[in-house]
């Protein structure tokens, strides 16, 4: 597994990341979660995302009940808030940044994060407000760095304005969606993170598992995948993820992946870390043997011109905006 530094920071990470979002908030039994999270780390994945709104504390709990197995110093573990805990718990307010912290800590079984991240963006708090609250939060040990996730270029640069001005904690972390059917981030956010130093580690770079191959055209999705959960399935729907013209197209690249001998996943997170603006693709995984395979995709040398033409592949049917 190889390493890339996220940003201007002092932290490597592998290029392919764990997730915990539905799967380890209860999607799947908590024995066969806490067996992802091993074989993550016996194929050299050494970065743990999560966030506090994941089964409202569920998968942070079950990460800090697993991790004890663990040096602390043998892996970095990233958390979120914004979304509400409750009816009065959310956003991103001093008070909500030093509660939440501390009931991630808590939950995580640790006394520090290595990455704190704003889930979402805040309307209704001033961002002067949430950034001398991550500032004052790196400066107690507590968070080693920060990061925010689906901001906009225009909220990135203000906040770097800002933390210029004040001399507040840079963010050095950025996570928004992107996949080879969601190429949203390439026109404004990526351009904005590689001026300002800030690394991105993407979230559902196989499009809600749809670029593994594994949904046909016109037929039902199998009994055991996500798309057939309606706990797990929504942002997949919402995004048409597995509409005919879409799946079409995937089959044709599962011919491009079995002509180089490796998966439609692989090739699909090939794709995605042949940008040098990504420094992780966070996968999501039920089952230990989806995760030796996808970390296979940080060892493949494929030529740019494949890559390239992979992404032509799926060009007409991929969003960009």
């Amino acid at each position: 597994m190889r390493t890339r530094r996220l940003g201007n920071s002092d932290l490597y990470v592998s290029e392919i990341s764990l997730g915990s979002w539905l799967t380890y908030s209860g999607g799947i039994a908590r024995e066969q979660a806490q067996q992802c999270v091993r074989a993550a780390f016996e194929n050299g994945i050494n970065l743990l995302d999560t966030a506090n709104i994941y089964g409202k504390g569920a998968s942070e709990e079950l990460l800090g009940e697993t991790l004890v197995e663990y040096p602390r110093s043998s892996y970095l573990l990233a958390t979120k808030l914004y979304f509400p805990m409750s009816l009065v718990d959310r956003g991103l307010s001093a008070a909500q940044v030093e509660k939440q912290l501390n009931g991630s800590l808590r939950r995580l079984r640790t006394s520090y994060v290595d990455l704190y991240q704003c889930h979402r963006y805040d309307e209704h708090t001033p961002l002067e407000e949430t950034l001398g609250a991550l500032n004052r939060a790196a400066a107690s040990g507590k968070v080693r760095a920060i990061g925010f996730s689906e901001w906009t270029a225009e909220q990135i640069e203000r906040a770097d304005q800002l933390c210029r001005r004040d001399g507040y904690t840079h963010f050095i972390s950025s996570q928004p969606q992107y996949s080879m059917l969601w190429r949203a981030p390439e026109a404004a956010v990526f351009p904005a993170c590689a001026r300002l130093g800030i690394g991105n580690i993407v979230w559902s770079p196989l499009a809600q598992g749809v670029l593994t191959g594994k949904y046909k055209p016109g037929a039902k999705p199998p009994e055991d995948s996500r798309a057939a959960n309606k706990s797990m399935n929504m942002f997949m729907e919402k995004r048409r993820f597995r509409r005919d013209g879409v799946l079409e197209a995937v089959e044709c690249l599962g011919e491009l992946a079995a002509s180089l001998g490796i998966s439609v996943a692989q090739l699909a997170l090939a794709w995605v870390l042949r940008r040098p603006e990504v420094s992780s693709a966070i996968i999501g995984a039920s089952r230990p043997e989806q995760i030796r395979e996808n970390a296979r995709a940080s060892e493949l040398r494929i030529p740019e011109e494949t890559l390239e033409a992979a992404g032509a592949l799926l060009a007409p049917v991929a969003a960009t905006e």
